[in-house]
C-alpha cells in the first residue's frame, strides 16, 4: 500500500473516532444542558420569589435548635502523621466551646500517627484516640465502624445520645461555624453536607497547579450546581465523606440494616453510597451553602488535593471503581426517574473516558494527517450533517467551558477561571489514565481481591484559609 493509502486510511480512522466521540459528547452535552438549565431556573426563582422578599440567610442567623445536641466528628487516620496534629488543633480551637467530641481512629501498627492525635487529646479532653484491633491499612469503612462502637460505649458511659455524627478527613479545615450549623439542622434532616472548597496554592506558578487545580474547578461546578439540582429534584444527596454530618438515628438505622455496621467494609465509596442509602430509608438530605455571617466565607470544608499524577490518577480511579462499577451491582437502580437519573450521570464516567480518548485519538490523527500528506492530497470530506454533528458538539463544549469558567470564577476569582479552561484537559488526561486502572481494580476485586484503603499522602496549609 503506498503513501496514498496509509493516509486515507489514516484519515478515515481520524474520522470515524472523531464522529463517534461526537455523537456520545452530543448526547452528554444535551444531558448536562437539562442540568444547566434546571439549576438556572431554580436559581432566578429564588431570586426572584424568595431573596426579594426574606433576607439572604448565615450560619449566624439560624434560629437555635430546638434540642441542641452534641455532635461526634469522625476523623480516620492511617499514616496520616504529618497533619493529624494540625488538623485537630485548628478544629478544636476553631470549634470553640460547643458540644462536640472527635473521635481519631488509628491502627495499633501506626505509633506515629497515634502518638500526634494522643498529644492533640492530652491538650484538649474532648479529642477521643480509638485504636482499632486489626494493623492498617483496612479500609476507612472499617475504621469508621470503629469509630461508631467506641461513640456507643461513650454513649452507655455518659448516659446520653450525639446528635449527630459528622465525618472528616485528617486534613480538612474546618469552618468554625460548622458545629453550630448541623446542630441546627440535624434535628430536621438526616444528612447534612456542606460544599468542599479544595484550596489552591496562589504561590505556586499556574501550571505547577494543573493537577490539584483540576479538583477545585471540578468541585467549584458540582458543589455549587449538582447538588442543588439533585435535591431540588427529589433525588439523593450523596454524602463526599467530608463536612457532611449525618444524623445519629439515621445511622443507627442502617447499622441495624447491617449487623451493627453503618458504613460498608465491602465498598470503595462508603461516603457516596450512606447517602444514598439513608434516602432509601426515607431519610432527608440536604446540600447546604450558607456564609457564615453576613459577608463572610461560606461555611465549607476546605483542604489541600493530590498535586502529583499518580496521586490524582489513584484517587480518581478509585472514585470511579466504587461508584461508576461497584455502585451499579451494589446499588442497582433503585429509586424514582430523577433518581435513576442522577445515578446514571454518577456512572457514566468510564465511558466518558473511552469517548475522551476517542476524541484525542481522533483529532491527533486528523493533525498528523494534514501535517505529512504532500501538496494536493485530498482529505477524507465530513458530510453535510457530520459536519453539523461536529459544529453541535462545540458549541455544547463551549456552553460547558463558559459555566465551568463562570463557577470557578466565581469561587476562586477571574484569574483561576480562566485557568480553568485548560486545566480541563489535564483532568481529562487523568480521567483516562484513571479509567484504565478503576477497570483493573474492578475486574481484580470481581475475582475476590482484598479491599484495602488506597489512600495519598496529604499536607495541611501553612496559612488558614479566612471565614
Amino acid at each position: 500500500m503506498g503513501t496514498e493509502g496509509l493516509l486515507w486510511l489514516l484519515g478515515c480512522g481520524a474520522r470515524e473516532l472523531m464522529l463517534f466521540a461526537a455523537a456520545f459528547i452530543l448526547i452528554g452535552g444535551l444531558d448536562d444542558l437539562i442540568v444547566d438549565l434546571i439549576w438556572a431556573g431554580r436559581s432566578l426563582w429564588r431570586r426572584v420569589a424568595v431573596y426579594t422578599i426574606h433576607r439572604r440567610a448565615d450560619a449566624a442567623s439560624l434560629p437555635p435548635p430546638a434540642a441542641p445536641g452534641r455532635i461526634a466528628v469522625f476523623v480516620p487516620a492511617w499514616r496520616e502523621a504529618a497533619v493529624v496534629g494540625q488538623m485537630l488543633s485548628t478544629a478544636a480551637a476553631r470549634f470553640g466551646a460547643g458540644d462536640w467530641r472527635i473521635y481519631v481512629g488509628c491502627y495499633p501498627n501506626d505509633a506515629a500517627t497515634t502518638e500526634v492525635a494522643a498529644a492533640a487529646a492530652t491538650r484538649d479532653p474532648r479529642i477521643r484516640v480509638v485504636i482499632g484491633p486489626r494493623a492498617g491499612p483496612t479500609t476507612k469503612a472499617d475504621n469508621l465502624n470503629h469509630l461508631w462502637a467506641a461513640l456507643l460505649r461513650d454513649e452507655v458511659k455518659d448516659g446520653r445520645r450525639v446528635k449527630a455524627v459528622a465525618l472528616h478527613d485528617a486534613e480538612d479545615v474546618v469552618h468554625p461555624a460548622e458545629i453550630a450549623l448541623f446542630d441546627a439542622l440535624a434535628g430536621r434532616f438526616d444528612l447534612i453536607q456542606l460544599p468542599v472548597l479544595p484550596l489552591i496554592d496562589a504561590d505556586r506558578p499556574f501550571w505547577r497547579r494543573f493537577v490539584s487545580g483540576g479538583y477545585a474547578d471540578e468541585f467549584a461546578e458540582a458543589h455549587t450546581k449538582m447538588l442543588v439540582v439533585r435535591e431540588a429534584l427529589g433525588a439523593a444527596v450523596p454524602a463526599a465523606g467530608v463536612g457532611c454530618a449525618v444524623a445519629r438515628g439515621a445511622l443507627a438505622r442502617i447499622a441495624d440494616a447491617a449487623g451493627g455496621r453503618p458504613f460498608d467494609g465491602g465498598s470503595m465509596t462508603e461516603d457516596y453510597e450512606l447517602g444514598l442509602r439513608i434516602a432509601e430509608q426515607g431519610g432527608r438530605g440536604i446540600f447546604v451553602r450558607l456564609p457564615g455571617r453576613r459577608g463572610g466565607a461560606a461555611v465549607a470544608v476546605r483542604a489541600h488535593f493530590p498535586n502529583s499524577w499518580d496521586a490524582a490518577i489513584r484517587q480518581r480511579s478509585r472514585w470511579m471503581a466504587g461508584i461508576a462499577l461497584h455502585g451499579w451491582d451494589r446499588m442497582g437502580w433503585r429509586g424514582g426517574l430523577a433518581e435513576r437519573w442522577m445515578r446514571m450521570r454518577d456512572r457514566r464516567a468510564v465511558l466518558a473516558a473511552a469517548v475522551l480518548f476517542a476524541a484525542y485519538a481522533g483529532m491527533a490523527a486528523w493533525l498528523l494527517c494534514g501535517a505529512v500528506a504532500p501538496a494536493g492530497h485530498a482529505a477524507v470530506p465530513f458530510s453535510r450533517h457530520e459536519t453539523l454533528l461536529l459544529a453541535a458538539t462545540a458549541a455544547l463544549l463551549g456552553w460547558r467551558m463558559a459555566f465551568r469558567f463562570a463557577f470557578v470564577a466565581h469561587a476562586y476569582g477571574v484569574r483561576e477561571g480562566l485557568y480553568a479552561l485548560p486545566r480541563a484537559i489535564v483532568a481529562n488526561i487523568v480521567t483516562m489514565l484513571a479509567a484504565r486502572r478503576a477497570v483493573a481494580r474492578y475486574l481484580r476485586r470481581l475475582r475476590g481481591g482484598a479491599l484495602e484503603w488506597d489512600k495519598t499522602d496529604h499536607v495541611f496549609p501553612d496559612r488558614m484559609p479566612a471565614v
